[in-house]
């Protein structure tokens, strides 16, 4: 016969097995929550660009290729095709696939193991292709294979440029965590703010000197003009529409050209033949064209931040490399187009413009114009024209670009894949 403290003992006994076990499940839960995040609040169906928490560096495709099998690695972002992620459902999950290239991220060999590569796979639908989004906060998460549970990092943690991205048990390291942001509707290289009264363009500058150039400049580094005006004479006093005309100045990759004033003959202007900011940059009256960008790696990003363009009797900014171009807090007047991706060059590229806080003045035809049939892209923001009762200037144009004879013209306006704006982005003052 049990005694009253036995009984007690016993029933004592349970509960602490209970409580054990209970709390061992909360732990539990806790962990994988710690290490997962909650899955409650994906995103939407849609094109994103992804960067790293750590380095704020974009996932993408190196060198936009197009094969099997490349690894994939984060550099800075700059909106191109090759950083654009379509995500689609996919069961429970998701598939993420190139814009360029229309394949998708997934785990080398479907592996479960971790350090194994992610790479881009024609899309298939298998388990290594799936990812799971766990929410971190807002629109931060980690993006998790459904067919081993492991997690997209970035390799050793890296912040550099470059790194490749590979699948590892699942943690709170920050590598392991990548912020969606929706294609177009947030500039990956945001606008400096704009002037208090955006109805007034900035003034045009007045040159502190002048200086004739008879032979192209040629310049590395940081090249500061303070405001001198630098015009074309001998071989470059031209200011006509000849093709293969001399630049005035030619940028080195990696150059910045700023608080330079271009006067009249400007030949062809500045030619940049790799990555290269030009700031606070002025045409009083341009050539051939304003400025021509070359350089065929994917990866080149430009920027042009302030300065203004007139009298532009076709193009102001030629791109015919590859890579992306940033035009912002610019203004132009008088002219063909602000920018257009080569119709006709020898060797295509897919290539993207960002505009952002500009100022148009009327006369003009076009604000941009792009090939889709390369993957070309257009995003607008914060566009002003003036004088343009009639709305005779094209937003966005498209074409079907060649690499010989003459590119035909496909349309005008927004959609949702090439030309990427709403109407709201743009502001007509008459």
């Amino acid at each position: 016969m049990r005694t009253r403290n036995q009984h007690a003992r016993r029933r004592g006994g349970r509960a602490a097995a209970a409580f054990v076990a209970i709390t061992s499940l909360v732990l539990a839960g806790l962990t994988a929550l710690f290490a997962t995040g909650s899955a409650t609040a994906a995103p939407a169906a849609g094109s994103y660009s992804l960067s790293n928490a750590a380095s704020g560096l974009c996932l993408e495709v190196p060198g936009a290729g197009t094969s099997d099998g490349v690894q994939l690695g984060q550099r800075s972002c700059s909106g191109a095709a090759n950083q654009t992620w379509q995500l689609k459902t996919s069961g429970s999950g998701y598939t993420l696939s190139a814009a360029h290239s229309a394949k998708c991220a997934g785990v080398r060999g479907a592996s479960t193991s971790a350090g194994k590569a992610v790479e881009q796979q024609t899309c298939t639908g298998g388990a290594g292709q799936v990812w799971t989004l766990a929410q971190v906060s807002g629109s931060t998460y980690r993006v998790v294979n459904a067919n081993g549970g492991k997690c997209l990092n970035v390799k050793d943690s890296s912040t550099a440029s470059g790194a490749l991205v590979q699948q590892n048990s699942c943690d709170s390291v920050t590598s392991k965590r990548w912020t969606f942001t929706a294609a177009g509707s947030t500039p990956t290289d945001p606008p400096t703010d704009p002037p208090t009264d955006p109805g007034s363009p900035p003034a045009w500058p007045t040159a502190t000197s002048s200086q004739a150039v008879s032979s192209t400049m040629k310049l590395s580094g940081t090249y500061d003009g303070n405001l001198k005006r630098f015009y074309g004479s001998g071989d470059l006093g031209s200011d006509g529409q000849d093709e293969d005309q001399p630049a005035l100045i030619e940028l080195a990759d990696g150059a910045t050209l700023q608080n330079v004033i271009l006067g009249s003959p400007a030949a062809d202007g500045v030619h940049c033949l790799g990555a290269c900011t030009l700031k606070n940059v002025w045409w009083e009256d341009v050539g051939e064209d304003a400025a021509t960008f070359l350089g065929g790696s994917s990866s080149l990003v430009r920027t042009i931040d302030g300065g203004g363009a007139k009298l532009a009797d076709d193009k102001v900014f030629q791109h015919n490399g590859g890579g992306t171009l940033i035009i912002k807090n610019f203004q132009v007047r008088d002219f063909g187009k602000l920018y257009r991706s080569c119709g006709n060059c020898s060797t295509q590229y897919g290539r993207h413009v960002q505009v952002q806080n500009v100022w148009i003045t009327a006369p003009g035809d076009g604000l941009v114009g792009i090939n889709p049939n390369y993957g070309d892209t257009a995003r607008l923001s914060g566009v002003t024209i003036y004088d343009d009762g009639d709305r005779d200037i094209d937003i966005c144009t498209k074409y079907k670009g060649v690499t010989s004879g003459e590119p035909s013209k496909t349309g005008t306006g927004p959609d949702s894949a090439n030309c990427l704006y709403a109407t709201s982005d743009i502001t007509y003052v008459d």
